[in-house]
């Protein structure tokens, strides 16, 4: 099993679940109304969440709080899945399937389709990584292993800088500067990119050996 990508996967994976139950929370709290259309906010009034646009989101369902409901529901399986189960022979595609169950239900929209970005990673969880032996020079592939630790570190503080660190420093500092959140938003893709490719090296180590 390639244990960087298993990390990643798990990892990544259980901060957007429960990011999807936040979305939920907020879904539930406005009750046994309607939602304004197909696309909503998921806290339309709250100032934490004004930063981000009121978290929206989509949904089919005509109801927001069993939309919210239903929304919690499927980010705790996918939770559970990320954490627990997703290095079996099938736990990507598993990952995919409730991660679009969640863009269809109100989970929001980075956190499924980010679940579905990480469900494809996840496939690669017990593949023999060829391509990474054969067109990458051991040198390389050894560099980019000892980067990996680093690579996921500052993924998840990327991640963690958009939310909820977007809203802190706007409640707390006053800022709401688009171009902030742009820039986060780029380290936060790159750094998530980054940590693929440096897992995917570190997983193909020479020999198969992963790199101290």
């Amino acid at each position: 099993m390639n244990n960087a990508t298993r990390v990643f996967v798990s990892t990544i994976g259980a901060f957007m679940a429960l990011a999807g139950i936040e979305h939920g929370i907020g879904e539930v709290l406005q009750g046994n109304a309607a939602p304004s259309g197909v696309m909503f906010q998921s806290w339309p009034d709250s100032d934490f969440f004004r930063f981000v646009g009121g978290e929206p989101a989509m949904t089919l369902l005509p109801n927001l709080f069993i939309t919210g409901f239903l929304t919690i529901l499927v980010s705790l399986a996918l939770l559970g899945w990320a954490t627990l189960f997703v290095q079996h022979r099938r736990g990507g595609l598993v990952m995919i399937l409730i991660s679009m169950v969640l863009l269809l239900i109100g989970g929001g929209f980075f956190p499924p389709i980010f679940g579905i970005l990480i469900g494809l990673v996840a496939t690669q969880i017990h593949s023999p990584l060829n391509w990474w032996r054969t067109h990458l020079s051991s040198g390389f592939r050894r560099f980019l292993a000892a980067l990996w630790p680093w690579a996921l570190a500052g993924c998840i503080l990327s991640w963690f800088a958009m939310i909820p660190g977007v809203s802190l420093l706007g409640i707390f500092f006053g800022m709401e500067d688009p171009s902030l959140i742009l820039t986060l938003l780029c380290c936060a893709l790159g750094l998530f990119l980054l940590t693929i490719f440096t897992g995917f090296a570190r997983d193909a180590a020479i020999d198969g050996a992963p790199a101290a």
